[in-house]
């Protein structure tokens, strides 16, 4: 993975300023990290970079100047926004009120390479993506070069609905750094809506790519689409996911919100009022990014259970991601849960306390780990080699490197011990589980592709691995007493995190007799009710809500 590279064609931006102007930002350093030039009718242009601004002269514009600037740009679209050909710089005007320019405001468009390594998991998945944030923050470029590794990496058939020409620029030919997209140009802002329906219609996209969806019509365009199974990916106004299901005019874009009365006994559950919000319905976009900075995103890979706990006053568990300065993606962890065992006595139940969304929590393989970490070294001689399927291969990595694992990612299958899988990655690989069966090769599938779920896996795997090349040096004592308690800590952040809070029945993992019975005695000690179901190996525990 490459650092990144910047395209911005500033000199024809620079080509169409006054000479004063020009004259003053010939400099290297006057270019570095511009953003934006603002050129005011009876004031001194002014140079933006981000968080400060640098006046460029001390004359001010006069409105000869401007005039000149206006008639060297093509016509102003119904947005009051101009552009230059095969370029992403944007003009914006700013008009009296006989329609007269009196400002201009020249904003650097960059074509930068290198951003989507921070989602590129994502876009395998197959799911609809959307990005969130301030203005500035770099969402239109993320999308330019999702575009580009959409059409070009993943060859998928994708159509561009742009605007205002920002993401592709402007002129009848689109900028290179879209890839091999396709771009529909939209004749005024308000048919946004129109354009994206036409596309699917039209021209048999799989994907759409879409630049600020602003308004009811094109947030029900939107689910139209999603719904016809094409993938979305869009950014929307919105610094976070929270401000969007405050937003009437775009909640939609995640899930609805709707307000619901419940008895009296429900309220109680609960412990809420009898009026409440929920969710209406599924999100258009499953998976959403929040774009704090260029260089730290937040992912939620499940919408619905963040929308959920969002509605319930809970505060939900999200990806922290990072972008370093070599190129790559380092994930940043939210604490994680002591992992010690504490009856209902010792710890007694509030909502608040609740932080993790996923039906199924990871459960803490602290110990585990360590029994791994002391006997890899004596019993593996060879590593263990790992296929991903839909996991990203650096999550994997990052575990193997934070225990020091002997263990390492391949990307053959028949160099393969095991394939690491998500579900859905499975599921929209069917040659390769048929592959498997037939090589022999075993598949562990796992709920997500979070560092936590990916530690726990392999940490499974690297112990079955020891165990059966070298049993006689770990205890099978010592390795059934970490199965009992991963599977106790699993019972009870189900019991606490999902059953009791939200309401929901959960299937535990299969366990042996023995651990099924300590599981059930910890659920009657919450006062729930569970059951066994499966037979033999696979006999696991349902635990009910009361």
């Amino acid at each position: 993975m490459g650092t990144q590279r910047v395209t911005d064609d500033l000199d024809r931006l620079l080509e169409l300023l006054p000479d004063a102007v020009q004259e003053r930002l010939q400099p290297v350093e006057a270019r570095k990290q511009l953003l934006e030039v603002v050129l005011d009718l009876g004031r001194v242009p002014e140079a933006r970079y981000p968080g400060r601004a640098l006046e460029l002269g001390s004359t001010p514009l006069s409105r000869q100047d401007l005039a000149a600037v206006v008639a060297r740009l093509g016509q102003f679209g119904g947005d009051n926004r101009a552009g230059i050909e095969r370029t992403l710089h944007r003009i914006s005007a700013i008009r009296n009120r006989q329609g007269e320019v009196v400002g201009l405001t020249c904003r650097v468009g960059r074509a930068v390479f290198g951003t989507v390594a921070m989602v590129r998991d994502l876009l395998d998945g197959g799911q609809s993506l959307l990005l969130m944030g301030r203005p500035g923050v770099g969402k239109t470029t993320a999308l330019r070069e999702i575009a580009r590794v959409l059409s070009d990496e993943l060859e998928r058939r994708v159509v561009v609905i742009d605007t205002s020409n920002e993401i592709a620029g402007d002129g009848d030919i689109p900028h290179p750094a879209i890839g091999r997209a396709r771009r529909m140009q939209v004749a005024r802002p308000e048919l946004q809506h129109q354009t994206m329906i036409e596309a699917v219609e039209n021209h048999m996209p799989e994907v759409i790519v879409i630049d600020e969806i602003g308004t009811e019509l094109e947030a029900q365009a939107a689910r139209t689409i999603a719904e016809r199974g094409v993938v979305l990916v869009a950014t929307a106004h919105g610094n976070a996911l929270a401000n969007l299901i405050k937003n009437p005019t775009l909640s939609d874009l995640v899930g609805g919100i709707q307000t619901v009365t419940l008895g009296d006994e429900e309220a109680r559950r609960r412990r809420s009022q009898k009026t409440v919000l929920e969710r209406a319905a599924e999100p258009t976009f499953p998976v959403a990014v929040e774009m704090h900075s260029r260089q730290h995103w937040a992912i939620h890979t499940d919408v619905a259970a963040t929308v959920d706990q969002l509605l319930r006053g809970l505060k939900p568990r999200v990806q922290e991601r990072e972008l370093t300065p070599e190129g790559g993606v380092q994930l940043v962890d939210p604490p994680q849960s002591s992992g010690l065992l504490r009856p209902p006595s010792q710890r007694p139940f509030t909502e608040q306390a609740v932080s993790v969304p996923v039906p199924m929590p990871a459960v803490s393989f602290r110990k585990a780990s360590a029994a791994v970490e002391q006997s890899s070294p004596e019993t593996s001689a060879e590593h263990l080699q790992v296929l991903c399927c839909g996991v990203p291969p650096r999550v994997v990595e990052e575990a193997i490197r934070s225990h020091g694992w002997k263990a390492q990612v391949v990307d053959d299958l028949s160099d393969a011990d095991v394939v690491l899988s998500v579900r859905l990655g499975l599921s929209r690989q069917p040659s390769l589980r048929r592959q498997a069966k037939d090589l022999g090769i075993p598949i562990l599938v796992i709920k997500s592709d979070t560092l936590p779920q990916v530690t726990r896996a392999m940490a499974r795997l690297l112990r079955r691995q020891a165990t059966e090349s070298a049993a006689e040096v770990i205890s099978p004592d010592r390795v059934s007493q970490d199965d009992e308690l991963a599977a106790l800590e699993e019972c009870r952040l189900a019991v606490e995190q999902v059953v009791m809070p939200q309401g929901r029945p959960v299937e535990l993992l299969p366990r042996t007799e023995r651990v099924l019975r300590m599981q059930a005695d910890l659920v009657r000690r919450y006062r729930l009710r569970s059951d066994v179901f499966g037979e033999a190996e696979l006999s696991r525990l349902r635990v009910f809500p009361p």
